[in-house]
């Protein structure tokens, strides 16, 4: 074959699959959720869990919960918000909704999002409700490939909030609304197959006076314009599954741990950590507080909004420069040491979740309202209570990160960066770890990355667990 035509076949085999990278999910992306299937009801406490904005008087903070069944799509955000307000005139319309302390869900389950919203484009928004039909307060949309229109498309909300009261000068904690979108609403017999991928985004819109048509939004993703699909996050169904492939006897074993072989972990907590942001002005110092060099690390949530200051979420990086480099990555785990939890009387299990990050972050500086957002949920493990106080290091808990790792180790990045948080609904749910920055003593008590390298080769390859199918 001629040399030119040799060039012209390279051209388009890589273009083919550039087209495949982008269509199935392969390339770097952008902000994804990776929502878990319940056969009947949703578990709220194993429902994904994903966050945005930040504390303060005037700004909101969200963590997005996420699941489906097999009639509905479910999602459920708790706003952390000083100041409730809600529209109470008889003359409101759907399109006012949004002037309010409200919430906007986006989805498009098309093949290739649009510049516009399309066919595929749906837009569901839900006001907050003190005691008024909830029917009064929420409209649903639908793309018309230039813009949106209002359509019947049938869905349900249901919101609370916690504090004084909407409508007053008095400082309030939040609200929460739940989405709940049948797929039928879609236009579908049941969910899309597991692997699917389409997009959402996630708009919250906030008052915080009554006397002020200007309202503050915050969103996710934060490339998210509401009427630009492309902008918005992904959304597969369906967890990502572990990685899978043989265990070749060549296999070597990494361990990277603080201050082992001269390598250096930093991670942090955010949050209230394990004192509830004691002592702490919850809507002025709680958001920027700092805990760096603490000796243990704290991950909790709840399904009460009101407890907020008692959120807590992990923050640890494992640089990967220790790794020799050119072999293959077959395994990765990793492994935090629990000592205690909240209220042991009290206390329930909680479904850990791991999710990857993109941004850098330093230690002495990291808070929560400026810590990185989550790139994706990658791997959970459920986290038992500990009741009776147990020797140290304590009692070991460890995730498959093999995925996560194996992406991290190819890219030739410089760390494996990871968050650590829950989606739990109980009270006391709160799990304690130690840190790197524990006392030599307790070396063997610091959170490590244990990593399996094998030669190129040796390895029969696993599924790829990180092609997705779209619509």
């Amino acid at each position: 074959m001629p040399l030119g035509s040799v060039t012209v076949s390279i051209c388009r085999l890589v273009i083919v699959l550039l087209l495949f990278v982008v269509s199935h999910g392969v390339a770097a992306h952008g902000r994804r959720v990776n929502a878990p299937f319940f056969e009947s009801a949703v578990r709220f406490p194993e429902t994904a869990v994903f966050w945005f904005g930040q504390v303060s008087s005037l700004q909101n903070y969200t963590d997005v919960r996420v699941g489906y069944t097999g009639q509905e799509l479910w999602i459920h955000l708790a706003i952390i918000d000083k100041w409730l307000w809600q529209d109470d005139s008889p003359s409101r319309t759907p399109d006012s909704l949004e002037l309010w302390d409200a919430a906007t869900i986006t989805v498009d389950t098309g093949l290739a999002p649009g510049t516009q919203p399309g066919a595929s484009s749906y837009r569901f928004t839900g006001e907050l409700n003190w005691y008024r039909p909830q029917s009064d307060y929420q409209a649903s949309y639908r793309g018309t490939g230039t813009g949106w229109q209002a359509a019947a498309v049938p869905f349900t909300t249901e919101t609370g909030w916690r504090g004084n009261a909407p409508n007053d000068n008095v400082e309030d904690r939040g609200w929460a609304i739940t989405f709940h979108i049948p797929f039928s609403s879609l236009g579908m017999s049941g969910p899309p197959p597991s692997g699917t991928d389409w997009r959402l985004g996630v708009l919250v819109h906030d008052r915080d006076f009554q006397d002020r048509t200007a309202v503050s939004d915050t969103f996710w993703p934060e490339t998210f314009k509401r009427d630009q699909p492309g902008t918005w996050g992904e959304l597969a169904f369906g967890l990502r599954p572990a990685q899978t492939g043989s265990m070749p006897l060549s296999a070597q074993t990494y361990t990277i741990r603080h201050k082992l072989n001269g390598v250096a972990v930093m991670d942090a907590m955010v949050g209230g950590g394990s004192v509830c942001g004691g002592g702490m002005d919850y809507f002025s110092e709680w958001g920027n507080a700092n805990y760096a060099h603490s000796t243990h690390l704290v991950t909790q949530n709840q399904g009460d909004v009101a407890d907020w200051p008692c959120f807590s979420k992990i923050y640890i990086d494992f640089p990967m420069g220790s790794l020799p480099a050119g072999k293959v990555l077959v395994s990765a785990t990793l492994t935090l040491f629990q000592f205690g939890n909240s209220d042991p009387t009290r206390a329930q299990p909680s479904l850990v979740q791991v999710l990857t990050l993109e941004d850098d972050w330093t230690e002495n500086s990291i808070t929560w309202n400026n810590a990185p957002l989550a790139q994706e949920n990658v791997s959970q493990a459920w986290v038992e209570s500990l009741t009776i106080s147990i020797p140290w290091p304590g009692a070991a808990r460890s995730w498959d990160v093999t995925w996560a790792a194996s992406q991290a180790y190819t890219a030739g990045q410089p760390a494996l960066r990871l968050a650590l948080y829950e989606a739990d609904a109980e009270y006391h749910s709160g799990k304690y770890f130690t840190s790197s920055d524990t006392e030599d003593w307790n070396e063997t008590g610091r959170p490590m990355l244990v990593v399996k390298l094998a030669d190129p080769g040796t390895v029969r390859p696993s599924a790829p667990t990180n092609l997705r199918i779209s619509q």
